[in-house]
């Protein structure tokens, strides 16, 4: 019996020992953050907002730093180059991101088979009335809206009152004409290079954001209806038209030289000019020229149209798909960090101030959103002065390779008025076939 309790205290001794080294060993490895990597999730965002790069950036760090177990890549491609074929590219290597923006019915049913079901995140229950129609598939919901956006004439207010321009009596196409006719007669005095800044050379200006106001009333606002429609009327055509002669017969010249970044920056944020055609998307990037001059001297009009007067449109320019092919783990986590950026109040403060969105949540105190341009978008879209955006509900590729490309030729002299419109209706209609 003596020798068994020996036996015992032994066997309790070198048990004891061996769970203190097992210990200190946890203890070292654990210094290493071996574990953490192993569980650490990684997702590939691919971002399409250049002008929103940096701030989109610095809203990723403080997610991240705040949940370690999660990386997130960003890769964003845009501005000069065409984002919609890089991601197809990207798609057709093998690489899929976890994370790509979808726009509306046409792109929706080209990456079907690659979109998850967002039904159950808490964004989605916030998302606004109506902002989710063009991502629903019977119960399924598709993506999560960016934000919302406008899309009008954003114009220096110090050069309209030097010029004698009062901005809130323009709303017919001639009255903007003889607001035109008025600064440009005073270019000298002013101390501009033109009236407008107007960057031909992009495609995706022209034929999807001026072309869209004027394509809007013929599909009642709605973008389903573009896209359940097999032709286009060009029922504004003329007045769309109209506009673009207007814009270019007083803007720097050669317009098909000029791309984005110089109409934004060189031109309008330095003050060379007095209006561009563009949306509140802009902000960040006026900003980060001349912070001053963005918070105090910019405003945004509507584009004139013909019983569409004072209206401006607004809607939600892009959404964010998950991609369900990828791990479930990096899934479950893109949802977790959308419902993190757009309804904690971390994240909606970042949305507001850093991103500068006007948001397409419910749960926000639209009176703290910095910019101006978005302030007075609100506005118009809380009193029904807006018309939809249908322009994502044309063919895939419509707007920018068919109609963009046809209003270069035309203002390059290679296509008349008549033969844009006749060609770029039977390109929509035989991608309708």
């Amino acid at each position: 019996m003596k020798n068994k309790k020996g036996y015992l205290k032994l066997l309790l001794s070198i048990l004891i020992s061996g769970a203190i080294l097992v210990g200190c060993s946890s203890a070292d490895e654990g210094e290493g953050d071996t574990s953490a990597t192993e569980d650490q999730v990684t997702i590939d965002v691919f971002n399409y907002k250049v002008e929103m790069k940096d701030q989109f950036q610095t809203l990723v760090d403080q997610y991240t730093d705040e949940n370690p177990d999660v990386e997130i890549n960003v890769k964003t491609v845009g501005g000069g180059t065409n984002w919609e074929s890089t991601l197809k590219t990207t798609f057709a290597s093998g690489e899929e991101p976890d994370v790509f923006p979808v726009g509306g019915p046409s792109q929706v049913a080209e990456y079907r088979d690659s979109l998850a079901d967002v039904s159950d995140t808490a964004a989605a229950e916030a998302a606004l009335d109506g902002t989710l129609k063009s991502v629903i598939d019977g119960e399924e919901v598709l993506g999560l809206p960016f934000n919302q956006e406008g899309f009008g004439i954003i114009y220096n207010k110090s050069i309209f009152e030097a010029a004698g321009v009062n901005a809130e009596e323009l709303l017919t196409f001639e009255d903007f004409e003889n607001a035109f006719k008025k600064i440009d007669s005073q270019k000298s005095d002013l101390g501009i290079d033109a009236v407008f800044a107007f960057p031909g050379k992009e495609k995706w200006i022209m034929g999807n954001h001026i072309a869209n106001a004027y394509l809007s009333p013929e599909f009642e606002g709605n973008i389903v209806n573009a896209y359940n429609a097999d032709t286009v009327a060009f029922e504004k055509g003329d007045e769309l038209k109209r506009f673009l002669d207007l814009k270019n017969e007083y803007a720097v010249q050669p317009v098909l030289s000029l791309d984005y970044s110089q109409q934004v920056e060189e031109y309008f944020s330095l003050g060379r000019v007095a209006m561009i055609t563009q949306g509140n998307w802009v902000y960040p990037t006026i900003n980060e020229m001349d912070s001053e001059f963005a918070e105090n001297e910019i405003g945004i009009l509507p584009l004139p149209m013909e019983g569409f007067e004072g209206k401006i449109p607004i809607d939600v320019p892009m959404y964010w798909g998950i991609n369900k092919n990828s791990e479930d783990d990096v899934v479950q986590a893109s949802k977790d960090f959308f419902d993190w950026m757009y309804t904690s109040e971390e994240g909606k403060q970042l949305v507001l101030e850093e991103l500068k969105f006007m948001p397409a949540y419910e749960g926000y105190d639209v009176s703290k959103i910095s910019d101006p341009i978005s302030q007075e978008l609100y506005e118009y879209s809380t009193e029904g002065n807006t018309i939809g955006w249908v322009y994502r509900g044309a063919p895939q590729g419509w707007h920018e390779e068919t109609l963009g490309a046809n209003m270069q030729k035309y203002l390059s002299g290679e296509m008349s008025w008549e033969e844009l419109e006749e060609k770029s209706r039977k390109e929509w209609e035989n991608a309708r076939q």
